[in-house]
């Protein structure tokens, strides 16, 4: 046995010192980052800055995405639902599961550059009968039989090895701890979409609520104009064509209750499910949203986001895994050596098992060279290239879809500010036109037609005011996304 170990370690050690890997080694593909953001906030009028003056301002702040989603979402209420769903929801769960099992896949591809070890034992018995042995005995045998029971028994231990020389199983190693990687890119991914989907819902719901509380203001109101109107109309001061377009409007805001109702509902159900419960109620603050203002959203510099998106990190990694099974087809056209060994002991009596002169080995060794297949390890070397370069091609692909995805976002989030500025303005201008309106006609100035039309477009002002201000808001939580942030714990 102490020669099939010193032989097994003699080749193996000759194999790691003169192996080697064949295959490419992976680099970075070259990648075009423009040097600031589309969208980014320009220097102030009249102020000459140069291109690298701006990138040396921005690398000294940290960016949004550098930033951890609680420092980003304050409100109290959101924070609780985003660490309820980081807790419980499935797809969390299922991206945490899943890097369990690239490790242990690690592992078992590890597990080939390693000899394998197999012991074994065996026990063999006879029994003859007492009569045999008086006849084998008294038939003028020379041989004495004495006992009627044989016993035979012995020890194996067995080992293999494929040695590594081209170094395959090193490269599936090597593929395989890069699918590591990009799983647990994968995981962060998750769970930035996770928050994302929990701070744009909950967005939503409270813009649900505003629109609601804006209709049910506004059919209180209505309610008291047609109280007027119809006492107006007893009174022979106003038509019976005021009292039903009063109605009109009271009427519209009533069928729009029900319908927010059924979408809060809705959403509710929806944040529900991403928390992992059951469709319910959602508890949210009744003070205003605390969110970061735009001139605190620094982007930061677009070469950093290679870094921190966990898109782009995943793609990459999956890259490497593309990169080193090119090696491992490429070493497959390699002879493959392989080393076996099996020893032991044998006895027919128990205390022999341990006697020296019963031990046995046997070691053999083989070089195996593929002569001919038909062309199939050539086009899987062609193949593994050409997903090679189509990883490579996703990866550029990645990283030019996020630097379109923050210049949107910032972009959305300069315009979205201004049309919300202009819509405050229309709302208040809305206002002050209903109260006129309303004063005119009261003193028997004008006809009912132009309150009703005046109260339209204030209800419809207020109505897009809430959404401009939730489009304004989730511009923020667009661009922390796109940034990359959300997944820093």
């Amino acid at each position: 046995m102490k020669r099939i170990v010193f032989i097994l370690c003699t080749l193996a050690s000759a194999a790691f010192v003169n192996g080697c890997m064949v295959g490419p080694h992976y680099q970075r593909p070259a990648t075009n980052a423009p040097a600031v953001y589309r969208g980014a906030t320009a220097p102030e009028a009249g102020q000459v800055v140069s291109v690298q003056e701006m990138l040396t301002e921005q690398a000294k702040v940290t960016s949004l995405g550098d930033q951890k989603w609680a420092e980003v979402f304050r409100e109290p209420a959101l924070q609780q639902l985003i660490r309820e769903a980081l807790a419980n929801n499935y797809d969390v769960k299922i991206a945490a599961q899943r890097v369990l099992e690239q490790q242990d896949q690690v592992g078992i591809t590890r597990a080939q550059q390693f000899p394998t070890v197999n012991g074994g034992a065996s026990y063999y018995a006879l029994g003859l009968p007492s009569s045999l042995v008086k006849r084998l005995n008294s038939g003028g045998n020379s041989k004495s039989y004495a006992a009627s029971t044989y016993f035979a028994g012995g020890f194996t231990l067995s080992a293999a090895w494929n040695l590594d020389f081209w170094g395959l199983y090193r490269r599936q190693t090597e593929a395989a701890r890069a699918q590591l990687l990009a799983t647990e890119w994968g995981r962060r991914m998750t769970i930035s979409t996770v928050v994302e989907n929990v701070a744009t819902a909950y967005l939503q719901l409270r813009t649900l609520d505003a629109e609601l509380e804006i209709t049910r203001q506004t059919l209180e109101a209505r309610k008291q104009s047609l109280q007027l109107t119809q006492t107006l109309e007893q009174g022979g001061s106003a038509t019976l064509a005021d009292v039903r377009q009063a109605e009109e409007l009271l009427y519209t805001a009533a069928a729009a209750i029900p319908d927010f109702e059924r979408q809060i509902e809705q959403e509710e159900n929806s944040i529900s499910i991403l928390l992992g419960r059951n469709p319910g109620p959602i508890i949210r603050s009744a003070s205003e949203m605390n969110w970061p203002q735009p001139e605190q959203l620094p982007a930061g510099i677009p070469s950093q986001l290679l870094e921190r998106r966990p898109d782009i990190q995943q793609a990459e990694a999956e890259l490497i895994a593309a990169n080193a099974d090119v090696g491992v087809a490429k070493a497959q056209l390699f002879p493959q050596l392989s080393l076996s060994g099996t020893g032991g002991t044998a006895s027919s009596q128990l205390k022999g098992l341990v006697d020296g002169k019963n031990l046995y080995w046997y070691a053999s060794g083989s070089l195996t060279q593929p002569i001919f297949d038909a062309g199939r390890l050539r086009n899987n070397l062609r193949l593994s290239e050409a997903q090679k370069q189509e990883e490579v091609l996703a990866y550029q692909r990645t990283i030019k879809q996020a630097f379109e995805s923050v210049s949107d976002a910032l972009i959305g989030l300069e315009k979205y500010r201004e049309y919300r500025e202009q819509e405050a303005k229309l709302t208040a201008s809305a206002e002050d036109a209903t109260r006129l309106a309303r004063l005119r006609y009261n003193g028997g100035s004008t006809s009912y037609l132009e309150v009703l039309t005046n109260d339209t477009n204030y209800y419809s002002a207020q109505l897009n005011l809430a959404v401009a201000q939730e489009d304004e808001a989730l511009s923020i939580v667009q661009l922390y996304s796109a940034l990359g942030g959300g997944w820093q714990e």
